[in-house]
């Protein structure tokens, strides 16, 4: 999880800076290009079939996270252009607390009193430290605010999705399922990089596939209230 949550800074940064030139469809879309054959190459040499890779007992449900996933990133996206990356965050760092409300109803998680302090003492020095700027309420913090419930259903789906899929096929309908929808938007809206673009796009495709493979991992290992703490060491 801490390593998730550094590879997701930098994916950050780097969407931020690519956003500036690039509309939101090429920059997300080339992610999911990169996420798509990520998977696919670790399924055949790796796991030694993608079939097996593929095979999952919920595909509604791995169908739903994949599209819930690439609409987060693109809303994220959007908002950071139009607010910064520090009002962004200050908002979509509720995502943990929503996790954590909602795992106990959903996933029939225990949470402890520890864990929601931890949890809101995080947010509350998230405030402290990013001291979001008084004119937020715009279009910007609708899309952050939107981004926020959209990644803590994610989180919860994917808890759900652990219970009878592993990691690795939970990481296939992810990238193939948002990344299919990603590429047919692409045809109508692509605008390609230009010069040393190209190194900042792969390098965004690298710790983009890397993080949300470990989240992933860690979601099919602990249950999710225990790690939401941890979520507030991408800032």
């Amino acid at each position: 999880m801490v390593v998730a949550m550094v590879c997701f800074a930098v994916q950050d940064g780097l969407s931020r800076h690519l956003a500036e030139n690039y509309n939101v469809i090429t920059t997300v879309a080339i992610r999911y290009a990169f996420f798509i054959v990520f998977v696919l190459f670790y399924g055949h040499f790796v796991i030694g079939s993608l079939k097996r890779m593929a095979s999952t007992k919920n595909a509604p449900l791995q169908f739903i996270r994949g599209l819930i996933l690439a609409l987060m990133s693109s809303l994220a996206i959007m908002s950071t252009v139009r607010n910064g990356l520090v009002n962004f965050h200050s908002i979509f760092a509720s995502y943990p607390l929503i996790i954590l409300a909602l795992s106990a109803p959903l996933l029939s998680e225990h949470v402890s009193w520890r864990q929601w302090i931890a949890v809101i003492v995080g947010f509350i020095g998230v405030i402290f430290i990013l001291r979001p700027d008084a004119n937020l309420v715009n279009s910007g913090s609708i899309l952050a605010i939107s981004a926020a419930v959209l990644m803590a259903i994610y989180g919860i789906l994917t808890r759900f999705a652990s219970k009878t899929d592993d990691a690795y096929t939970s990481l296939f309908w992810a990238a193939t399922v948002g990344g299919s929808a990603m590429l047919f938007l692409l045809v109508f809206y692509f605008d390609p990089p230009k010069g040393s673009d190209w190194f900042w796009m792969g390098a965004l495709c690298v710790v983009g596939a890397f993080g949300h493979f470990l989240l992933i991992k860690a979601l099919s290992t602990v249950e999710a209230a225990t790690i939401q703490p941890f979520a507030y060491l991408q800032l």
